[in-house]
Order: structure tokens, then sequence, then C-alpha cells
């Protein structure tokens, strides 16, 4: 990462410092590893860690958000699914499992960049499972609702 030379006492000290996490760095002395502990007060990042829940197995993960050409009409044979469109939190969910839905029916409203924004159905089909609840963060692409 950096290497240093310190004269300590008369005596020469190459230090490289291999990594630096929080408040302990670990650092290489005249060939020596060493874990220090830096005392001194740390600036707290302004932007939060994003912590997700953990995410359930998909059966076809390669699987997006599906396209008019991929099976046009609303024919049940296959599923596809719906993304999210943006990173936001969920607003409120329209839809519910079993409900018959229309292309560009409103499934979804999120905010996403400060803005109210509907994800809306890209064709007809079934409601099968809705991945997310109210208040959820979710990020680009993340999977929201299975369809039929």
């Amino acid at each position: 990462m950096k290497e240093f030379e310190f004269t300590i006492n008369g005596n020469k000290y190459s230090v490289e410092i291999r990594n630096f996490e929080s408040n302990v760095a670990t650092v290489e002395v005249n060939g020596t590893p060493y874990e220090v502990e830096v005392h001194k007060e740390l600036k707290q990042p302004k932007t939060p860690t994003l912590i997700r829940k953990e995410v359930k197995s998909q059966k076809s993960a390669e699987s997006s958000q599906s396209r008019p050409a991929d099976s046009g009409g609303g024919s049940s044979s296959g599923g596809f699914q719906v993304n999210a469109p943006l990173p936001g939190t969920i607003l409120d969910i329209h839809v519910k499992p079993g409900d018959q839905i229309k292309k560009g029916q409103n499934l979804i409203t999120m905010e996403a960049m400060k803005m109210e924004n509907s994800v809306l159905a890209e064709k007809d089909g079934t409601v099968k499972e809705i991945k997310v609840s109210q208040g959820d963060s979710v990020l680009q692409d993340d999977l929201l609702i299975e369809m039929e």
C-alpha cells in the first residue's frame, strides 16, 4: 500500500502499510508483520453502509424482466420476473398473488431519487409471488414479483 522510512533513536526502519480497516492497521516493519491499533478519533463516513437482506435462491437467477419480443402476448406458459428499475424504497404494492394483470397495469409504487415511480407490467399475466414488502429497500434489478 504505502512504504515509509523512519529513523528512531538512530535506527532506520522500513515500514510498509499493508491494510488499514477501521482503527487497525496491518504493517510490516523491516520484514516483520504487525497489527497495530490507531488511537485517533475516526471520521464517520457521511454515506451510510447498505445492509441487504439475504436473497432467497431463485430457480432462474439469469432470468430478467421479460421483453415483449420474448413471447408476445399473455400466454401463461413460462414465467417471467419483474425487477426493480432503479434503487429505491417500496411505497405500495398494488397486486397480490393470484391477481390477473394486463400490460401497462401499475404493480408497485416505489420511491427512487426522491420521486415516486410506478413499476408497470410489461405484458399480461398472473401474479405468482411477491418478493418484497412495503418499506423494503431494493437495488436496481432486484426481483420484485414473479409472474406466470
